[in-house]
């Protein structure tokens, strides 16, 4: 046997590799509406950069009749290549072997590669595809999900690492992706849950869909498990292509720049999007696509507590992170889902070197008995310690209301807020006029002829003193009271003042946050 000879094999043995699971398993997995592990990779890809590591890895295990089972990559594809000319490193699983699922040298491929990103501070993606552990191998695939679980969490924060499921994720499997920064799903063909629908019915007696227990809607707009969810497995693709483009290669660069748009950054049309009347409802997007370059604003976690809206956009070319209070719904208050929702994107930004811009229009936390015995005080908390933790810029521009310790909480100087702006119409106060002057003026009102027209004419006054920025700005606690079609243009220049913020905290091994 020549070299050639050799060649010849080597191309041989690597065909059987691609074909994974053969061609009646590709046939199965193209009529569930799903992409192979291969076709995955090479839409993620830039065109002829993906560089396959450990193709020729195989399980080892003898018993229960695997000693006869052939499985060509151990049902997994990792390796490396680009995404419009920056690197990733990535897993795929295939389906089509072992129903994807986990054992000991499947883990070990997703372990090398996994380093290989952090040593190197490239981004990871997993595209999951999986029917859990490998029974047949026992503990050795629960050990091999350890040392994935144990990965994610110590590559936390050093490099961005984002999830995408492409068909089952149950069990132990869930909590890796649970670790990561987002998870993307897919209609119809996703689900993620730790038990499944039958050993549900056999242990509770309830029945329901895979779909309805652990589908994409259900995980993006009730658990806020998932961060996006797409039609499609090309769309889900496009989305990691789009949020990538926003984060940097790692936690010791920032995002890349884009090119700053032509155009006018004063925006005389912003006006118009928030009422004057702080009890009228608006859609704080509108806001939003007044201030950010056009078409650049991604919403993350968009299904889940709409009452805040958070996201990532571009301004004057710069990445940044957005919080925004919602007021069409509930008021704009912040409540436990809410609260989670912000102080996870706060931290996410901060990780990433992304700059956080708040627009706040807050009536505080959400009241009632509910939300009370869920919580609230432990989960709002998160949000005070997210931003006072946080060292990347921080801006803040409060649109109408900012009441009470929901004020204090969404960035304020108070908490380390590196510029607060507010629109002249702004009422920063304890609470609303109404609320605050039947407290203060009770025996006046009480005691009075006209307890109503007493009333009225206290709320006015509270508002005349109050309900306005003017007070706040005098202390310091506001930094400059803007003209509302001003604010992309004070944004643009507080952005570059602030390009070169160095701040340190205390040393420590962590924080502890109250989650």
């Amino acid at each position: 046997m020549d070299m050639f000879d050799k060649i010849n094999d080597l191309y041989d043995r690597k065909t059987v590799i691609e074909l994974g699971g053969g061609y009646e398993r590709i046939e199965k997995q193209h009529d569930k509406g799903k992409l192979t592990a291969r076709e995955r990779i090479e839409l993620l890809l830039d065109e002829g950069t993906f560089f396959e590591i450990n193709p020729f890895i195989t399980h080892r295990t003898v018993d229960f009749g695997m000693d006869k089972m052939e499985g060509p990559g151990d049902g997994v594809v990792t390796g490396f290549g680009k995404i419009n000319g920056r690197p990733v490193y990535l897993f795929s699983q295939d389906f089509t072997v072992f129903g994807g699922a986990l054992g000991e040298m499947h883990a070990k491929k997703m372990a090398t590669v996994m380093d290989l990103a952090a040593k190197n501070g490239t981004p990871f993606i997993g595209i999951n595809d999986s029917g859990g552990a490998r029974i047949q191998e026992g503990v050795l695939s629960l050990d091999g999900y350890g040392h994935i679980f144990y990965r994610n969490a110590i590559y936390s924060g050093v490099i961005p690492q984002i999830s995408v499921i492409m068909g089952p994720c149950a069990g132990g499997a869930v909590y890796s992706p649970a670790i990561t920064d987002f998870i993307l799903m897919v209609d119809k063909t996703s689900q993620m849950f730790i038990t499944g629908p039958k050993v549900i019915e056999t242990v509770t007696g309830e029945k329901i869909s895979a779909e309805d227990l652990g589908g994409s809607k259900v995980n993006n707009a009730v658990s806020g498990n998932a961060h996006f969810r797409a039609p499609s497995e090309e769309a889900a693709i496009n989305q990691i292509k789009q949020l990538l483009s926003y984060l940097p290669q790692n936690n010791k660069e920032k995002a890349p720049r884009q090119p700053r748009p032509e155009g006018d950054d004063y925006r005389p049309e912003i006006v118009d999007t928030v009422p004057i009347e702080t009890t009228r409802p608006y859609d704080v997007r509108k806001v939003v696509e007044q201030v950010v370059d056009e078409g650049s604003f991604m919403e993350v976690h968009s299904e889940f507590a709409k009452n805040v809206v958070v996201g990532f956009a571009r301004i004057a070319g710069e990445s940044v992170g957005l919080v925004c209070n919602q007021p069409k719904v509930l008021a704009g208050g912040l409540d436990i889902d809410s609260s989670d929702k912000a102080a996870r994107f706060i931290r996410t930004c901060d990780a990433y070197n992304v700059p956080i811009i708040t627009f706040e229009d807050v009536s505080g936390f959400f009241p009632g008995v509910k939300q009370e015995h869920g919580g609230i005080i432990r989960h709002g908390a998160k949000i005070l310690y997210a931003y006072s933790e946080a060292t990347v810029p921080k801006i803040t521009v409060i649109l109408r209301k900012a009441y009470g310790g929901a004020y204090v909480a969404l960035n304020s100087k108070s908490i380390g807020a590196d510029l607060v702006f507010s629109w002249p119409n702004a009422e920063i106060a304890v609470m609303g006029a109404a609320g605050a002057a039947n407290i203060i003026f009770a025996r006046e009102i009480a005691k009075s002829d006209d307890p109503e027209a007493t009333r009225a004419a206290k709320i006015e006054e509270y508002k005349e003193k109050f309900a306005n920025p003017y007070v706040a700005a005098s202390r310091g606690m506001v930094d400059d009271v803007i003209d509302p079609r001003d604010t992309r243009i004070k944004l643009i220049q507080a952005l570059d003042m602030l390009s070169n913020k160095h701040e340190t905290r205390p040393e420590k091994k962590h924080g502890n946050i109250p989650l």
